[in-house]
């Protein structure tokens, strides 16, 4: 008889299958062993089956979890693009161009960070809050400063949340008070907390360094060639920055960097432009740009909030495009410029971005986004950006139970649409992600471990 494992889920069970395919599993066993992982998982298991499923599966004795009529398990969502010290200034300056953003609200927020304290109080609330909202996985821009990055890095470990974190390297087109003194500086900041990163959690099962450039305006050759060196000798680290943010950000990166006439190039130059990017926004693409990043196996962090409340336009990135041209794409909160820090949110405003690029661009739906499309980009697709694709997203047996137990049920006091005797599976599905939010997400797991919930 195998093992017993850590417990026994009896109930609906929803994951994506592709991009174009989610499966609703009726009545499915899900069996998590006690190494948190998926040991097994079958559907349609009828009531007067269930004993014989278990004893087939040797875990007769382990504890049952039966699931209620309107709540189901889900893969938890993977936050691909997330600035953790603007977490205070969510909502703040809605509608200023980036630069001006960036200068008149994010800086000075995140110049406080200089503080351990300010850094312990804020990221306990941003971690939490984070993992009450389902996001077992998060792609962390840090500040520039190192102590408040390693604060970061064990608030996310503590509180058993899967995350990359960076510290921001920004040495230039920053006020004095928040910007690393030198390329020299920056460097050496990040190789100390590569160091520790590595020290608190070895294996980096929960937690990982990423190098952080913020974007290229605030580094100059010397840290970028700095930071390629460091990419070179981590051929394992994640890279994340700001990718053809907005028109603007885009000019003025080209006006310092006259010798190229495209941010791919200028990031490929140094380095830093792989396998193992996560680039946020990519909203305005030139083809050579998008077959670049095409042919680097680059993924992308789709930031829908951010890039129509914060940027100076209504800027709706081609990701339709990406997703054909088979390209790795998943979905950010980018909390702080996107104002929310829910997924579900971001889910919604990828669908709605989508149909007004559609609409823009030619009528023919080839833009438009599908609901199994922005499921799969909140969860397998943002692990697979985020370098976490062969452990966590879907339900694939062998793979780490990151996952969410959601109620649609009325009692949970939510303000989703209310779930209706007749409604399907795929209905309650729907409702949960179009009209749900956090007080629907019941209990949350990161690797069989309950993290938030009750």
């Amino acid at each position: 008889m195998a093992a017993s494992p850590a417990k026994v889920y009896r109930g609906v069970v929803v994951h994506s299958k592709d991009q174009d395919n989610i499966d609703i599993l009726d009545n499915a066993l899900l069996v998590v062993n006690a190494e948190g992982r998926i040991a097994a998982l079958e559907a349609n298991v009828a009531d007067a089956d269930v004993p014989e499923a278990l004893k087939r599966l040797g875990v007769e004795d382990a504890p049952l979890v039966q699931l209620q009529r309107g709540q189901f398990v889900m893969p938890g969502f993977v936050d691909t693009h997330n600035h953790a010290p603007q977490w205070l200034h969510r909502g703040q300056g809605q509608g200023l161009h980036i630069l001006e953003w960036l200068d008149q609200v994010a800086f000075h927020h995140e110049s406080k960070f200089q503080d351990p304290k300010h850094a312990s109080r804020v990221y306990a609330a941003v971690v939490k809050g984070m993992l009450r909202q389902g996001v077992t996985t998060a792609s962390y821009y840090g500040s520039r400063h190192g102590e408040a990055t390693k604060i970061l890095a064990d608030t996310c470990l503590q509180n058993g949340q899967r995350a990359l974190i960076g510290k921001c390297n920004m040495s230039r087109n920053a006020p004095d008070t928040y910007r690393d003194e030198n390329p020299q500086e920056s460097l050496d900041l990040t190789v100390d907390c590569i160091k520790y990163i590595k020290t608190i959690d070895p294996q980096g099962k929960l937690v990982r360094h990423v190098l952080t450039p913020r974007f290229a305006i605030c580094c100059e050759e010397e840290l970028l060639t700095g930071l390629g060196e460091i990419a070179k000798q981590h051929p394992e680290m994640a890279i994340q920055t700001h990718f053809n943010e907005s028109e603007q950000e885009k000019n003025f990166t080209l006006s310092l960097f006259p010798d190229f006439n495209n941010e791919a190039d200028l990031y490929e130059k140094f380095g830093l432009l792989n396998d193992r990017c996560i680039l946020a926004h990519c909203t305005i693409m030139t083809p050579y740009e998008s077959q670049r990043l095409q042919e680097l196996n680059c993924g992308v962090a789709h930031c829908p909030t951010a890039n129509m409340t914060v940027g100076g336009g209504f800027m709706a990135s081609p990701i339709r495009d990406f997703l054909r041209r088979g390209m790795k794409v998943g979905l950010g909160t980018d909390s702080g410029g996107g104002y929310s820090s829910s997924m579900l949110n971001a889910m919604r405003h990828s669908m709605i971005t989508s149909y007004a690029r559609d609409f823009l661009d030619d009528r023919n739906g080839s833009a438009a986004l599908s609901f199994e499309q922005v499921f799969h980009m909140a969860t397998m697709g943002g692990a697979n950006v985020v370098g976490w694709g062969e452990q966590v997203g879907d339900f694939t047996i062998g793979k780490q139970f990151d996952a969410m137990l959601v109620d649609v049920g009325a009692h949970r006091n939510g303000v989703n649409a209310p779930l209706e005797d007749d409604d399907t599976l795929r209905t309650m599905l729907e409702k949960f992600i179009m009209t749900g939010d956090d007080r629907n997400i019941v209990s949350v797991f990161v690797a069989g471990s309950k993290v938030s919930g009750h």
